[in-house]
């Protein structure tokens, strides 16, 4: 078996080989035939007759012709029926060089379309056909005259067949690679939203308690030497700041565990039903937020929900880091018909004292951040709008639309009472 294996590999490596090979067992067959008699009594039909020098010599010639099959079809094909012709004409015995036009006219019909096999294997079956019963000298219905159209006729269809088999063959993995490719895109497309997300949680948690944690770790630093009392309490909302950014990056990067994984938190992540501490830490670092609400015993669905606080946590940070000390914040969560309306401004003038601050843009802090845009991308990924912008006569205001029924929550998403 591994012998007849490492035989068909070589061949399908070399088809001149293969090709080479076929006209020999061709040329076997041919000679061969040429010395039966269809015509003689049963049991003496072997070796009643002989092939003449000219039919050893046709039948080498369309032989040696079909070497050429793969690279020529079709002057293959005219030259072995051209040596048909002139056997079924001149030759004795006569028919064994047709083997040859047989196998020219299949991979005709193997290597190209379908109008043309029909019209090359018509031609070829009237052409051989008609000179074997003009030419023989036995009637036209003889059994050879017959063979030969049987024998053309299909090989015209089985190289029909063969060629339309490799093009279902071809269809089929073509559409299997762009399939593959497909989902290898949309793996892609999934790995980088993904990405971006986790991303864009990992700079809200940061972004929050880091710049709180700045705060108080500054005042604890001012205040050491004349007031430690205050000190020790900016020390303490440090490491409750630090605790919770902990606590909020564990969740968030527990997220990359493997489903099946036990230590995978299971903390719901955050809210409105947390606004009030979320504004209690603004409060602890000396920003001072009065906030208006008539979300109280509004229904939201899980992504609303995170989208509104993340929000209001990124603006009320970009207030505390950049619109100055003296400034205050003003946070309105509203339900107007299908929508929820969030709401922050703030009256800063920013860390120069000259005027009012882009304090929630891409220009946020020194090297420049992702406040504004990762805000932009919540409110678009649920189908809301996002307006930004400096006040008149000074400040911010940050206003996102979100609607309750977007295309990323259905009645059946779960929701926050």
């Amino acid at each position: 078996m591994s012998t007849l294996h490492r035989a068909s590999t070589f061949l399908k490596a070399h088809p001149l080989a293969l090709d080479a090979t076929l006209a020999l067992g061709a040329l076997v067959c041919m000679v061969a035939r040429s010395h039966v008699d269809p015509h003689a009594e049963y049991g003496d039909k072997w070796g009643t007759r002989t092939p003449d020098a000219l039919g050893l010599t046709l039948m080498f010639l369309a032989a040696a012709a079909l070497t050429a099959r793969r690279r020529a079809p079709m002057p293959v094909l005219a030259a072995t029926s051209a040596l048909t012709v002139t056997e079924l004409i001149t030759g004795d015995p006569r028919a064994p060089v047709v083997m040859a036009a047989v196998i020219a006219l299949y991979t005709v019909a193997s290597t190209t379309d379908r109008p043309t096999t029909w019209r090359v294997g018509l031609l070829t079956m009237t052409v051989l056909t008609g000179t074997a019963m003009l030419a023989s000298d036995f009637p036209w219905y003889d059994q050879e005259n017959l063979a030969i159209f049987a024998w053309t006729g299909m090989a015209a269809a089985a190289g029909d067949a063969v060629r339309s088999r490799r093009a279902f063959v071809g269809a089929i993995r073509e559409r299997a690679e762009r399939a593959e490719r497909t989902r290898e895109e949309e793996a892609r497309r999934r790995v980088a939203e993904e990405r971006l997300r986790i991303a864009r949680d990992l700079h809200d948690v940061v972004a929050h308690h880091i710049a709180l944690v700045n705060v108080q770790a500054g005042v604890a630093a001012h205040v050491m030497d004349k007031r430690p009392d205050q000190a020790k309490e900016a020390l303490a909302h440090v490491r409750e700041a630090s605790r919770s950014a902990l606590g909020e990056l564990r969740a968030t990067v527990g997220l990359l565990r493997q489903s099946g994984d036990p230590e995978a938190p299971t903390e719901p992540a955050p809210g409105l039903e947390r606004l009030d501490e979320l504004v209690g830490t603004f409060h602890s670092a000396g920003l001072a937020v009065e906030v208006a609400r008539t979300d109280r015993h509004t229904a939201l669905p899980a992504a609303v929900d995170l989208a509104a606080y993340r929000i209001i946590q990124e603006a009320l940070t970009n207030v505390r880091k950049h619109a100055g000390r003296e400034a205050k914040a003003e946070v309105s969560v509203v339900r107007v018909g299908p929508n929820m309306e969030i709401t922050v401004l703030d009256n800063g003038v920013g860390h120069d004292g000259t005027g009012p601050v882009d304090g929630q843009g891409e220009g946020e802090g020194e090297g420049g951040g992702h406040g504004l845009l990762g805000m932009r991308e919540r409110v678009t990924a649920l189908g809301g709008t996002l307006t930004t912008g400096p006040r008149y006569g000074g400040g911010f205001r940050v206003h996102a639309i979100l609607p309750l029924q977007s295309r990323t929550t259905t009645t059946e998403e779960p929701v926050r009472p």
